[in-house]
């Protein structure tokens, strides 16, 4: 397959190497021409514009910093969209805007061009390894098309949904992960100063029900998905006087909680509302109240 490849940057580096290691015939671009130094060792080919690399290439691929360099390049002057043929794929990497893919989309379309989006995760040494998820919105059966391309980019790929979805689902995780990391490092510090060794904690949380991914892996599904707030793993009262020991325990050390410090003002207002006795993860009640809409798989998975 004839691709093009925009963007060869830590990420898109070396996903279009393992590209063009599966086979595939790759035009590139780069706004740092000596970052395709590798690819054209290679037997890549260089085009100035992603114009020029669209004109040559039956899916091109962008890899970029976010949204305002995809929508340079994509519809900007000498863009993508001025080079590609009716039939073609555009498909973008980048962590971006699922507002302006969806845009992209529409514009993309007008000339008879498909467009999906395909995030990725799993940093530099994922690219390398090939081992990155790729977590695609578009047209299913466009998905279908290109995946042996995208295999050869993470072995992890997975449809999401429609246009855009992809790229939601990269920013929730992303979000997800790093919000996270405040709490685990509210937690450690609390641990570490109160006389816990960083390693020992460390291994007693990987170790727990939390570094096992239990939240992930049965409590959402199970309890969340199904909205059965009344299958007790862990009721919410146990867990709102465990979350309210920790905080006395930071007091008493004198480390400061502000995650931990919101969610027990959370918990005191689900106890309020008379949900102590449901499972812990009757929390959830209260921001799909805020946000206006539940989190149920219909398919009660």
């Amino acid at each position: 397959m004839r691709i093009g490849f925009i963007g060869l940057g830590n990420m898109g580096g070396p996903m279009a190497l393992n590209v063009m290691k599966a086979g595939h015939t790759m035009v590139v671009n780069d706004i740092r021409q000596e970052m395709a130094a590798p690819h054209l060792r290679q037997g890549a080919t260089w085009a100035d514009t992603p114009k020029a690399v669209a004109e040559q290439s039956e899916l091109i691929f962008t890899s970029l910093p976010g949204p305002r360099e995809v929508e340079a390049v994509a519809l900007g002057e000498n863009g993508i969209i001025e080079g590609a043929a009716p039939e073609s794929i555009y498909a973008d990497l980048s962590t971006s805007s699922a507002t302006l893919i969806r845009q992209i989309h529409g514009k993309f379309r007008e000339k008879g061009v498909y467009v999906i989006d395909a995030p990725v995760s799993g940093g530099a040494s994922g690219a390398r390894r090939a081992s990155l998820a790729v977590m695609v919105g578009g047209d299913e059966a466009l998905y279908q098309q290109i995946k042996p391309v995208l295999d050869a980019i993470g072995d992890k790929v997975t449809y999401i949904g429609e246009i855009g979805c992809g790229t939601i689902a990269k920013i929730v995780h992303n979000m997800v992960s790093l919000c996270s990391r405040v709490a685990i490092a509210e937690g450690l510090t609390l641990g570490v100063k109160a006389g816990v060794s960083p390693r020992a904690l460390l291994d007693a949380i990987q170790r727990g029900s939390f570094g096992q991914g239990r939240v992930l892996k049965e409590s959402i599904p199970e309890t969340v998905f199904k909205g059965d707030f009344d299958n007790v793993s862990f009721a919410l009262k146990l867990s709102r006087k465990d979350l309210g020991l920790a905080t006395e325990l930071a007091k008493e050390y004198h480390v400061p909680m502000m995650v931990a410090g919101l969610v027990e003002q959370q918990m005191e207002e689900a106890l309020q509302r008379g949900l102590a006795d449901k499972d812990s993860s009757a929390i959830f009640l209260l921001q799909e109240e805020r946000a206006g809409v539940q989190v149920r798989d219909p398919q009660g998975r």
